[in-house]
């Protein structure tokens, strides 16, 4: 346990709390979490490459703590009707799809090492800056209306385009076809 992961330790305890202050409509103070986990994502990445404080654990737990509050915060603003709810099962749909065939392949004894696409950066930038956004705009009353409508179809069709791309590298990977320039 180093200081990195106890930051992302951290992180991972704000996505109840987040949560909790989206369903109880405390969306200004959300807002603010919301911040302050973005700041720490970016402050436990600097101090692990800066420091040479990499682990394994970090590898795993940075972007799942991520994964959480992004997640968390979807599903909070789809069941208040912030987000339309198709984006949000497409946005959790696409993840446990994603899980599913990795633990398949590991299951069949072809495991596969996912390596982040090009496409996939995109749509987890897509997500944060449309939580962003929306959490803005609704602790705010910012008046973001025709942003969040693009924001939600650029997200919506970037978590598409990802999820069939993953699942296009998990097909080759698991019929034998994998070429080294079909990676992100």
């Amino acid at each position: 346990m180093n200081l990195p992961n106890l930051i992302t330790l951290l992180r991972v305890i704000l996505v109840p709390v987040v949560f909790w202050l989206l369903i109880t409509g405390q969306t200004e103070l959300a807002f603010i979490l919301f911040i302050v986990a973005g700041i720490s994502d970016a402050v436990d990445g600097y101090l692990a490459k800066t420091f040479g404080w990499q682990t394994e654990l970090g590898a795993y737990l940075d972007p799942l703590a991520d994964k959480l509050l992004l997640v968390s915060i979807f599903l909070a603003l789809g069941v208040d009707g912030k987000l339309p709810l198709w984006l949000v099962v497409a946005v959790v749909s696409r993840d446990i799809l994603i899980v599913a065939a990795v633990m398949l392949s590991w299951v069949l004894g072809n495991p596969v090492r996912i390596r982040p696409l090009i496409v996939s950066k995109a749509n987890t930038v897509a997500q944060i800056v449309l939580a962003g956004t929306v959490l803005a705009d609704e602790g705010f009353g910012l008046g973001l209306g025709w942003p969040r409508f693009v924001l939600v179809w650029l997200t919506g069709i970037l978590t598409f385009a990802s999820l069939a791309a993953y699942l296009l590298s998990w097909l080759r990977h698991m019929s034998g076809n994998e070429s080294p320039d079909a990676r992100g």
